[in-house]
């Protein structure tokens, strides 16, 4: 058991979020050990209580409560990787070179755990060295039901780079959905602000973003402003429509709680509406008598980003996933039909 200590932020290791600090001084451990100890106020930055993903500088100090030896924890961590499921993460790679690696993520694949999943891309990513010491770092995260590109660094530089421009919006993102109905107009946005509410289980499991008129936003404790731009690429008549989507900004379940919000739930998104909807006659109805799948239709298909080393700019795309592949098969859509930003293309 290692005791209780205090240390602080060295040179070059600011700028990077608590748990990935922390992570790599004491790899043993676990990212739930960690989010447990910031929500008991075990971890201080400084005095102060933190979460898991405050961001540290240097010069600040760390307090850690006493914490398991590598062998104490190991005990209580999955250390292994089949090799069924290296194969599995090693065949998501859909680009990699000597600073990066993009995955096209399964659907239903958590980015990270939680209290009750041992299985994600995070504890899998021991599989993606590829020759390198340290396993690839997360920057960005996918819900567990959304596929599609996912970036991770393979360097401490990389990271860095990777961070900033995903918090400072340097990016642009481009998803696919299917969505419940035709919004109207074909383009558009929306400006709702979302907040939080805690789900109905003991630790407020089923946690869902609700929507917020914008000029409420200002006067709603927790609230925060949310955008998202949407096109209409193609339709089965008033039934359903693909849609691009590009988050202006990048909150908590904002595409789907958008979407739901004016009136066109995600197919297959059960908590917010997608899954369920009765709209019979020339509306959704019961999943066109079951030809489409009940699994989220939502897909990362393009993150266009600044290379953080060589500073060329990256365009990287993702096949659809096979429950989406099949929906566009059912209405002879054609994933090569659409540009690659239709915000610009279509509607300049």
């Amino acid at each position: 058991m290692i005791g209780v200590q205090t240390i602080t932020i060295g040179a070059g290791e600011g700028d990077q979020r608590l748990d990935r600090w922390l992570r790599r001084i004491y790899p043993h451990i676990s990212q739930v050990r960690i989010e447990k100890m910031c929500r008991k106020g075990e971890i201080r930055v400084d005095g102060a209580r933190v979460k898991a993903n405050s961001r540290v500088e240097e010069g600040q100090a760390v307090r850690l409560p006493p914490l398991p030896s590598p062998g104490e924890e190991k005990k209580q961590l999955r250390t292994d990787i089949s090799a069924a499921d290296a194969k599995m993460i090693q065949s998501c790679v859909i680009y990699r070179d000597d600073h990066i690696i993009a995955l096209n993520k399964p659907p239903g694949l958590p980015v990270q755990g939680g209290s009750k999943q041992t299985r994600h891309v995070d504890s899998l990513s021991d599989a993606l060295r590829f020759g390198l010491d340290e396993k690839p770092r997360l920057v960005h995260r996918l819900d567990k039901d959304t596929a599609g590109v996912l970036l991770l660094a393979r360097t401490r530089e990389a990271a860095k780079g990777l961070t900033a421009a995903f918090r400072h919006r340097e990016t642009r993102k481009i998803y696919w959905a299917v969505v419940a109905g035709v919004p109207a107009p074909k383009l558009g946005s929306v400006k709702y602000g979302l907040v939080k509410a805690l789900g109905h289980g003991k630790g407020g499991e089923g946690e869902k973003m609700h929507c917020v008129h914008p000029a409420e936003v200002a006067s709603t404790e927790g609230a925060k402003r949310a955008h998202t731009d949407y096109a209409v690429l193609e339709t089965a008549g008033q039934r359903c429509a693909w849609l691009a989507l590009t988050p202006i900004t990048g909150r908590t379940h904002q595409l789907r709680a958008h979407m739901a919000e004016i009136g066109h739930p995600i197919v297959g998104d059960g908590k917010y509406g997608g899954s369920g909807q009765e709209n019979l006659g020339d509306g959704w109805g019961a999943q066109l008598g079951g030809d489409i799948s009940r699994k989220l239709h939502l897909h990362a298909r393009t993150l266009k980003i600044e290379h953080p080393v060589t500073k060329a700019m990256l365009t990287l795309t993702a096949p659809l996933p096979e429950h989406m592949q099949r929906t566009w098969d059912t209405f002879q859509w054609q994933p090569s039909d659409a540009p690659e930003d239709p915000f610009e293309v279509l509607f300049p």
